[in-house]
């Protein structure tokens, strides 16, 4: 807590963080303010709550320092038990009634799984085969929110935020930790993510392999497939550059291609669960992604295409996409697909332990702050986890972690367009 507190800054936050975070770690149902401070200091809860208040919503300290702080004393922690093998973003939802605190909408929230009044922030954690930690954490702040000067006053936004997709926030928060020469990872996300096509290839321009989720209407060229080649020249006007499709020659759904090959479906375990080990049937296929390849003078490399058809179901439920090499063998693209869930433990302990989801404010600095205190709290406990945890063991996978990333380019200069 020593490291920490001098992130925050000036000497006066020091006493309030430490307990801030004292109070987050100790039992009790909620982990707000008023409740915090009535365990903290009994007898003098009404000072020990202003103190809270003022460091959470007032005290205009870097949650990206104080994170970074978090960052590089658990990170050893963490790989005395393995290295770091996944790069894992996500996003969570908070249930949230009306409409002034900052970023409410209805959206989908998947604490509920369904469309409610919520709102939703997106996580890098960085995660070895047996630990995980959230580097970088933000709050999405929707359109209706974004455009709306009047509605930003009040929670205090800060200027300089404006409307970002999902995947463009992840893509930010992924250049962020690339500058910060946080040790690689494979890049896993689910299949809102990985479905944007500006998101993959992203990453790909980062020079950071994946493996994500995507939607069962993904169109890909069948193995050995692509495009047609551009028309030639017939000695007029401007050569044409495009590729091209015909009414013969299209692509398919990743679920059309799945589906005549349910004999290629083979079971594969991956890891041991607490009801025994988890094993399900797969299938792997190299496919070139098809999304607007028409709009291109060069068609998309050859991917891996993942597929997996659990025994009894009607057709296959998940896919994925992936940059690992071609060698790769069927059971390590399950595996690390598979490694995405190992942060369902961080949100599980982070919203239920160390409450999460309990901050009470409005305003945007307040809940970015009580945020990165959780993740502070919880950094702590992962590092003692790693204490005494036994060393990972999970062989060779056949592929190695990414190497240097290319050339960063800085927050401010020229960017890819941003996705629909």
């Amino acid at each position: 807590m020593d490291g920490l507190a001098t992130a925050a800054g000036h000497e006066d936050r020091h006493a309030p963080l430490k307990n801030y975070c004292r109070g987050l770690l100790l039992p009790g149902e909620r982990k707000s303010i008023e409740p915090m401070a009535a365990r903290l200091d009994p007898g003098n809860v009404q000072a020990a709550r202003q103190s809270l208040h003022h460091l959470v919503a007032k005290a205009p300290w870097s949650d990206e320092v104080l994170l970074e702080r978090v960052r590089e004393q658990v990170l050893p922690a963490m790989e005395k038990n393995g290295p770091v093998a996944a790069w894992i973003v996500d996003d969570t939802g908070f249930p949230k009634k009306g409409k002034h605190s900052v970023g409410v909408a209805r959206q989908y929230c998947g604490q509920l799984g369904k469309q409610e009044n919520c709102r939703v922030a997106v996580s890098l954690s960085v995660a070895t085969w047996s630990s995980s930690l959230p580097i970088g954490y933000r709050l999405y702040l929707p359109k209706e929110w974004a455009e709306d000067a009047e509605r930003r006053k009040e929670p205090e936004v800060p200027e300089e935020v404006g409307f970002q997709t999902k995947p463009e926030i992840a893509l930010d928060q992924i250049r962020a930790a690339v500058a910060a020469n946080v040790p690689r990872g494979i890049v896993l996300a689910d299949a809102a993510y990985g479905i944007n096509t500006e998101f993959r290839d992203g990453l790909s321009k980062l020079g950071l392999p994946y493996v994500v989720g995507v939607q069962s209407s993904m169109t890909v060229w069948e193995p050995g497939a692509e495009p047609l080649p551009t028309q030639p020249w017939k000695g007029q006007g401007r050569p044409p550059r495009l590729l091209r499709r015909s009414d013969r020659h299209q692509p398919v759904s990743v679920k059309q291609l799945a589906m005549p090959r349910s004999s290629a479906f083979k079971d594969v375990t991956w890891r041991a669960g607490t009801a025994g080990k988890l094993r399900s049937r797969f299938a792997a296929v190299r496919v070139r992604p098809a999304h607007r390849d028409y709009e291109k003078a060069e068609p998309y490399p050859e991917e891996w295409l993942l597929m997996e058809w659990p025994k009894g179901e009607a057709e296959p439920t998940k896919y994925w996409v992936s940059t690992l090499p071609p060698s790769t063998k069927l059971k390590a693209l399950v595996k690390m697909a598979k490694q995405r869930w190992i942060i369902e433990r961080d949100y599980e302990e982070l919203k239920q332990e160390l409450g999460l989801g309990h901050f009470e404010g409005r305003n945007w600095r307040g809940f970015h702050h009580h945020a990165t205190l959780c993740i502070a709290a919880y950094g702590f406990l992962v590092a003692e986890r790693n204490r005494f945890s036994p060393s990972a063991r999970v062989g060779n996978l056949g592929f190695s972690a990414p190497g240097p990333a290319p050339e960063f380019r800085p927050r401010g200069s020229p960017r890819a367009p941003r996705a629909a």
